[in-house]
């Protein structure tokens, strides 16, 4: 019959220095396939340490260790692993099952790290479960189970592979001795049925149902007493039915099932987990909030300025604006204005006069403004028409005596309302006829204008009311094909030329859109700097509380490592743990955002955030990115754990 262990000579020391102490002095044994082998010995005597060895939890100082004619000693961590998974089931003192899973997952563990498929595995586990009397308990979790029941599980799980060796450690010392008796009948039956069971006890009773009995004492083997030989161990009977499978399909199961179990973590402690995500909350809700309160000004303030004029560059007479001699110069004129409107960059120029004067209608006397302008002042300026109609191009160049007022003349005029159209006003004693009343327009900044405008063509303005071809300004709109800035340039060039010296300024209403927005964007990107700190402030968190997370459940993983899992699987699963924290963090900080939003919009009618599918998307990366960042090292720390000792910790 062959050997399924072969211990020579194994040594194993702890501590270091004057504290070093040996636990287990040249062991030598062997155990055969099918064995039935009892490990007895009081506390201290090193029958706890040779289990783990023989598990492969623990490794040797000195000596050799094969297991199934493989030396341990040259394997590495994932390879131990792999060979717990496909040799070793482990049956606990203290059930070691996993709180947060039922007891039908509890048994399909194993059989996840060791790759099968799920309707597989679980099939196996139903199987296992209703054979050891746990009919209708599948779905039970550990708490609701019975100390009897839960041993039952851990039974289940480490028969869940295969379980050709089975290691059972005090299997019956947390049990009332009627559920004792009924474990240790498993494990004989598992023993006639070819598994090779391994028991550690102090226990003579439970050690009476082994058919070999070691006992050791100060690390060395005092007897080793035969009562039969082992059983005959069945081929096959104690592996898994599974058909093959790709190495992807194994490893997109896996992570599916991690995914899942982390899932199950975070909902089993939710104000933990919730106090994790609190600092990506803010963030996120921060930088989106910060991005969409930014966009929506600068939509707004376009938009204003678009109202002003639609790629328009106005050029008035003086050194610059705030000029207060600007008012004496003239130096303007139609002639400018016509010279400029031939050429090919302009798409449109209006001369612009001004006077001021007394308005009347009937018995009302006001003081007003008169504006001349051209007829694509309006369209230019985006001005619409409430009433009546615009003058044309036929009776600008007719001097046609027609006036359009403002929104405010109207209302001081007629505030009763009602049709101003055909009424006769005088300006300056002079009669104009009412053709047109513009709609109201908001101003794009500063308060709004009490002053009271009207509108008349240019040439009726200087024929009539300034006498002379001097004008105060020249609106001009850019040709959509041409750069605003170079259209700028050419014509201060051509003005220059014609007066000899510039002595005019321009308002370029693009450069005002661009420096607005560049302001806009130096202030979002100010406090979206303010608010990435708190991301990463979030983040720290969330690396802080992953790390107390691995403090807490050292236990879950050394259950894990004990059942198959290898480093990589422990480390995918806190990985994935960080970032589900932080996306659904990510997702409650937009969520909050958007909550911002809303109550922003109540309260402020004037510009609303806007929200960009860009910005979302780029939060929920940033929010994932910090949690692959800062949940690495909490991950990688779990993965790093001694199995020993991580079982060890309460």
């Amino acid at each position: 019959m062959s050997h399924i262990i072969e211990m020579k000579n194994i040594c194993r020391w702890f501590g270091n220095g004057a504290g070093r102490v040996q636990v287990l002095k040249d062991i030598s044994l062997t155990i055969e396939d099918g064995d039935f082998v009892a490990i007895i010995g009081q506390s201290g005597s090193g029958k706890s340490t040779l289990m783990n060895i023989i598990g492969c939890l623990d490794t040797q100082t000195s000596g050799t260790y094969r297991i199934d004619g493989k030396d341990t000693s040259a394997l590495s961590p994932d390879d131990l692993a792999d060979l717990r998974s496909r040799y070793i089931g482990f049956i606990f003192q203290k059930y070691n099952l996993l709180p947060s899973l039922s007891a039908l997952d509890n048994t399909a563990l194993p059989a996840v790290y060791a790759g099968y498929d799920r309707k597989t595995r679980l099939d196996r586990a139903v199987s296992l479960l209703n054979m050891l009397g746990l009919e209708g308990k599948a779905a039970n979790r550990p708490s609701e189970l019975s100390g009897g029941q839960q041993q039952r599980v851990s039974i289940a799980r480490a028969l869940m592979n295969g379980g050709r060796l089975i290691l059972a450690d005090e299997p019956t010392g947390a049990l009332d001795s009627g559920s004792g008796e009924n474990v240790m009948k498993i494990l004989c039956n598992l023993h006639a049925q070819g598994h090779t069971v391994v028991v550690v006890t102090h226990d003579a009773k439970v050690a009476s149902y082994a058919s070999r009995i070691i006992e050791i004492r100060d690390g060395t083997i005092l007897s080793d007493t035969r009562k039969s030989t082992a059983a005959q161990p069945q081929k096959g009977a104690n592996s898994i039915k599974s058909t093959p499978r790709s190495a992807f399909g194994r490893r997109s199961d896996q992570l599916r099932e991690s995914l899942s179990m982390s899932i199950q973590a975070i909902l089993s402690h939710k104000l933990r987990s919730l106090l994790t995500m609190l600092g990506i909350i803010i963030g996120i809700a921060s930088v989106v909030s910060v991005v969409a309160l930014g966009k929506g000004s600068q939509d707004k303030i376009v938009a204003d300025i678009s109202s002003m004029g639609t790629n328009t560059i106005d050029i008035f007479p003086g050194k610059g604006f705030g000029d207060r001699y600007s008012g004496k110069i003239r130096t303007l004129t139609v002639d400018d204005a016509e010279i400029l409107g031939k050429q090919s960059y302009i798409d449109s120029i209006t001369p612009n006069t001004s006077k001021s004067g007394d308005l009347v209608l009937g018995n009302t006397t006001l003081t007003a403004q008169l504006n001349g302008v051209g007829e694509q002042y309006f369209a230019v300026k985006a001005y619409s028409v409430a009433q009546g109609r615009l003058f044309t191009n036929q009776e600008v160049r007719q001097n046609a005596s027609y006036a359009v007022l403002d929104d405010n003349t109207f209302r001081k005029l007629f505030p009763q309302g009602g049709n101003a159209i055909g009424q006769i006003v005088l300006f300056n004693r002079k009669p104009l006829i009412i053709i047109g009343v513009l709609a109201k327009k908001s101003r794009s900044f500063g308060p709004e204008s009490e002053l009271l405008r009207i509108f008349t063509p240019y040439t009726t303005a200087i024929s009539k009311f300034t006498g002379n071809r001097h004008i105060t300004s020249i609106t001009a709109k850019i040709s959509d094909n041409c750069l605003p800035f170079m259209a700028e340039k050419n014509l201060t060039a051509l003005l220059t030329a014609r007066h000899g010296k510039q002595d005019f300024y321009t308002i370029n209403t693009d450069s005002i859109r661009q420096t607005i927005e560049s302001t806009i964007g130096v202030m979002r990107l100010l406090i979206s700097g303010i608010a990435v700190i708190s991301l990463v402030v979030g983040g720290i968190g969330v690396m802080n509380i992953m790390l107390v997370s691995v403090t807490e459940r050292t236990r879950e993983i050394g259950i894990r490592i004990a059942v198959g899992a290898k480093r990589m699987n422990i480390m995918e699963q806190f990985l994935i743990e960080a970032v589900l924290l932080c996306l659904a963090g990510g997702l409650l900080g937009i969520g909050l955002s958007a909550f911002i939003g809303f109550l922003f919009s109540m309260l402020v009618t004037k510009f609303t955030f806007a929200y960009s599918a860009g910005s979302v998307f780029a939060a929920l990366f940033c929010s994932s990115g910090i949690g692959i960042l800062f949940g690495f090292i909490p991950a990688r720390n779990a993965s790093r754990l001694n199995p020993i000792d991580a079982l060890s910790q309460e």
